[in-house]
């Protein structure tokens, strides 16, 4: 039996971003978070499924004691387009008190996050911030705060790096932009 995935024509895309600017961006980051989180033991809660790549190499880049959690979250399914959202899964940890970083792999309408941060502070946490590897500005439909954000990137459809069109992509060690075939 032929997968679902498998049998999905593939996208083409272009090179946004390499791996070693990726890493230059994510180890700037794990210093500031390092700094500013010093004696805090903070959380990182991913959000699934494509924060996972990022989160891995964060981590490695931030030099405190930290926590990992993780929360899935999804809107796309098989569209260019976000739909509804759906969250599930969440902290098995208790988090009144402590400093949760909530961690995205793209933060672009800013729905997802602010759906996710107003439930994290119903469970009475000390702060809430948000650290996302792309910021995607030019979708955002909610106003939001993002204490760490690594790169800004245009209205494209990325993929790589942990991030997918159609669960496929993840795997690509850099990110890309899709093409979009249509404007052909």
């Amino acid at each position: 039996m032929k997968s679902e995935s498998t049998s999905l024509k593939l996208q083409p895309f272009e090179l946004l971003f390499t791996q070693n600017e990726i890493q230059e961006v994510i180890t700037d980051m794990g210093a500031r978070i390092s700094k500013d989180y010093e004696d805090k033991n903070p959380i990182l809660l991913g959000v699934l499924k494509g924060c996972f790549v990022f989160v891995a190499d964060l981590i490695r880049a931030i030099s405190i004691p930290t926590e990992v959690e993780f929360i899935s979250a999804h809107s796309y399914g098989s569209s260019f387009e976000p739909g509804t959202l759906t969250l599930s899964g969440g902290p098995e940890i208790n988090l009144k008190g402590r400093h949760i970083l909530m961690v995205e792999g793209v933060v672009d309408t800013g729905r997802t996050a602010v759906s996710i941060v107003e439930t994290l502070k119903s469970m009475e946490p000390a702060s809430v911030e948000i650290v996302t590897l792309l910021d995607k500005t030019g979708r955002r439909e909610l106003l939001l705060d993002i204490k760490y954000a690594g790169i800004p990137v245009k209205d494209d459809f990325v993929i790589g790096y942990g991030l997918d069109y159609n669960q496929l992509y993840r795997n690509l060690p850099f990110i890309g932009k899709v093409i979009d075939q249509t404007a052909e």
